[in-house]
């Protein structure tokens, strides 16, 4: 989700710059900095910037500076600067003040000296101008996050596949791993007890009932069908960020359950590798919206 899109223009009457910028975030959290006469459209800012960045933090600052002739905001009420002058002036002589400037500024900051023109009016058509290039800005913003987002969808890509390779040589091992437990069960048996000192078809049922608790099957295949359905909502144009969150978190339950059921060190390398890349996929999904 990070993103960065600027617009600078002068029409004559006004330089005005208009810049977005985005970073990871779960949730919509917009910070405005706005020229006070466009305060008023702070709302309607908030609705636009979140319809089409949907999430993230997003910093949004507008300058607005005027290039003509400007007109003053601000007046004096000059009889009451000249009385709080005059009374100030008595009391500096009387203590013999050696200047009259700190007195100038006194009385200039003494209240209701300073009155201004009232609340400054929103031009329709000065706002028409900033909404079109904060569009334009928003815009720019968002074909960077594309653009980031398909150099991430190589690495996301190349991931998961890492993960479905690493699944298939799960795959291979799981039948040798099989035999292994049953002829180390069947020798181990035998050493103790010797070949008449136990039930054959008792110990086969035995040894049955123990494999069926270190079967995998059912978790291989869950994560080969999470692995397809990942590559399937990566594909897709609409944003799925929290939808891949999810499914990295149910693939990682699967890798898990494969680790603690197989019981056999080449395939916990396999496991190993696996947690590796889905740990890279997890925090490259922190930028995908």
């Amino acid at each position: 989700m990070t993103g960065f899109g600027q617009v600078t223009v002068n029409n004559g009457e006004a330089n005005i710059s208009v810049e977005v910028k985005t970073l990871n975030s779960k949730f919509m959290d917009l910070s405005l900095r706005v020229p006070r006469q466009f305060s008023e459209k702070e709302l309607e800012l908030r609705n636009l910037i979140s319809d089409k960045l949907e999430r993230g933090k997003v910093s949004l600052s507008i300058d607005y500076q005027k290039t003509g002739r400007q007109e003053i905001r601000q007046s004096y009420n000059e009889a009451l600067f000249v009385a709080y002058y005059n009374e100030l002036k008595k009391l500096a002589d009387k203590v013999v003040a050696p200047s009259y400037d700190y007195i100038f500024q006194l009385a200039l900051t003494s209240p209701d000296v300073i009155q201004g023109n009232g609340k400054e009016e929103l031009d329709p058509a000065e706002w028409e101008k900033v909404s079109l290039l904060v569009q334009d800005a928003l815009q720019k913003c968002d074909q960077f996050r594309i653009a980031e987002g398909k150099a991430l969808e190589v690495k996301l890509v190349s991931y998961i596949q890492a993960i479905a390779e690493a699944l298939k040589e799960v795959e291979k091992l799981d039948p040798k791993r099989i035999e292994r437990i049953r002829s180390k069960m069947k020798g181990n048996i035998t050493d103790l007890f010797g070949s008449e000192g136990f039930d054959p078809n008792r110990l086969e049922q035995e040894i049955i009932f123990y494999i069926e608790k270190l079967d995998i099957h059912e978790e291989r295949v869950r994560l080969k069908t999470h692995i397809d359905y990942f590559l399937k909502l990566l594909a897709e144009k609409q944003s799925n960020g929290k939808k891949l969150g999810f499914l990295a978190q149910e693939i990682g339950r699967e890798i898990n359950t494969i680790g603690s059921k197989a019981n056999d060190a080449d395939i916990q390398k396999q496991v190993v590798m696996m947690k590796e890349e889905l740990e890279k996929i997890k925090e490259q999904l922190n930028n995908v919206l």
